[in-house]
Parts: C-alpha cells; structure tokens; sequence
C-alpha cells in the first residue's frame, strides 16, 4: 500500500513546496488537482506537465494523478443535454489524460458532482447512456496512455447521480473498458446505507484508487471514522494502489493535516497487517 495526499490541502502553495513537504512527511505521492496549477487547465500543456513529473522526482515522491477535474473551466457537463457541451467535456478529460500521462500519473479521478447532475427535466436513463458513452470515448484516448477514468460516487447530498457504488458499477459495466474503473471516497461511503467494509468488500474487484478522510470531512484520524477494519477490507480486496488524504476542512492547517493524516494511516494500516 502507498500513500498519497492531494496538493489542494496545501492552499496556495506551489507545487515544488507541496511535494518538499508531502515528500517529508513520508507520502510516496501527490494528487493533483489541474485548477490548482493554472485557473484554466486548458493553458497548460505537456510541457507544463513534464515539469510537475520532475519536480515531484526530485522531491521524491511521484504524481499518481489527477482529481477535482471539471472545476475549471465553466460550462462542462457529462450529461448535459447538448451534445456541443458533452463533446467540449469529453476533449476536455482527453487533454487532461494526456497531462496525466505527461506528469507520470495513471488516474484520472472522476468527481465532478455538479458536472454530471441529472439535471431538470431530464430522465436518468438518457443521462446514464450519455455518460457511458462519454466515458467511452475518454476511456479509448486514457487507455492506450495508460491512464485509468475512475469513477467515484459521492453522497447524495452532493450529486442526484452516482450515488452508491452499486450504482457507479453499473455505468462501470456499460462503459464496458478497462481503462474504466471505481474510484472509492471514504466520506462518500459513510453517506451509504451499507457499512464501508461491504461496501470495499463487494466492489473491490473494479477498484482502481482511494481517498481517505472522515465523515466530517476532515483528515483521516480527525474524526470518528476507524480505519482499522478499512484497512483490514482493502487489504482483503487485494488492493494495493494508493491511499490518498483528501480533506475539505483545511483546519488547523496544511503542514499539521499531512503529517497527522499519514501518522494514522500508517499506525491503521499496520495494526490490519496491511502494511
């Protein structure tokens, strides 16, 4: 197992400082998200992209890839009713694939929970074959770079699509590719009926990547949320790609959120003999 953290926790920080430090802490990783590099991800180029792989390099940590990806810029919807929208989206995820492949990076993490409504007036079957084939199209242009589309679900209160992992296996099996695979949220879990553990137990074959935080939207280890019997459920899996900390309350700050977060994933992770 290997762990990661997502450069968004260290706001306003420049890449080089957030991989120092994440590097210092003792992650392996860092996740990137592209609108923290520039405000329009479409002004940056492989190039760019190539630098973020070096830097990370010589920081000693690598870039797993990349998340958080139709923040910016405004106007992309997977299932948007207009095909000039869905096709601007789909070019979009195929340029951000290919500086996920440039930075050294094989995940593409699809969140987007606005980017991908049901919207008003739109049935859930139309929008469900629009985003299997969106996913589609991304997946043939990812695949061959050797970069995944995860796809994640997220708690409802977020999202009126994707919602369970049941659900997002569905559209997974649509899409019907192997560069097509689950993406699981620890947050998004804890909003589900099931427990966690089942939840990692009963999809754990299309898993491709992991967030780690708690229900309250805080580090791993800064709520109630116990990782032990996680742990315990992704070793079981078989999993064996990162852990990445992903937080959305940056208190008490950057530095104290990655050593905190890493300190008990590690001890977690140990006492599951995941590690």
């Amino acid at each position: 197992m290997k762990f990661a953290i997502c450069n968004e926790t260290y706001e306003g920080w420049g890449i080089e400082a957030v991989c120092e430090h994440a590097a210092s802490c003792g992650y392996d990783g860092v996740e990137i998200a592209p609108f923290t590099l520039d405000a329009d991800p479409l002004r940056l180029d492989e190039a760019r992209a190539g630098a973020v792989a070096r830097c990370a390099a010589d920081a000693g940590v690598e870039i797993v890839g990349l998340h958080w990806l139709l923040v910016k810029p405004e106007g992309l919807h997977l299932t948007s009713p207009s095909a000039a929208v869905r096709e601007r989206t789909v070019d979009f995820l195929k340029h951000l694939a290919r500086l996920c492949a440039a930075m050294g990076g094989g995940v593409l993490v699809f969140g987007s929970p606005k980017q991908r409504d049901v919207l008003e007036g739109q049935s859930y079957d139309d929008c469900f074959a629009r985003a299997a084939d969106a996913c589609r199209e991304v997946c043939q242009a990812a695949g061959p770079l050797g970069v995944t589309l995860a796809l994640e679900p997220l708690a409802r209160a977020e999202t009126n699509f994707l919602v369970t992992a049941e659900e997002t296996l569905r559209l997974i099996e649509a899409v019907g590719h192997p560069a097509c695979r689950l993406h699981l949220d620890v947050k998004a879990m804890a909003d589900e009926d099931k427990p966690i553990e089942r939840i990692i137990a009963d999809s754990g074959a299309y898993l491709r990547h992991f967030h780690a935080n708690d229900a309250n939207r805080r580090g791993p280890g800064f709520g109630e949320v116990d990782f032990v019997p996680i742990a315990a459920a992704l070793k079981q899996a078989g999993y064996d790609g990162y852990v990445s900390v992903e937080v959305f309350d940056y208190r008490p700050d950057p530095r104290t959120i990655a050593a905190r977060s890493l300190e008990y994933l590690k001890r977690t992770f140990a006492q599951a003999g995941a590690i």
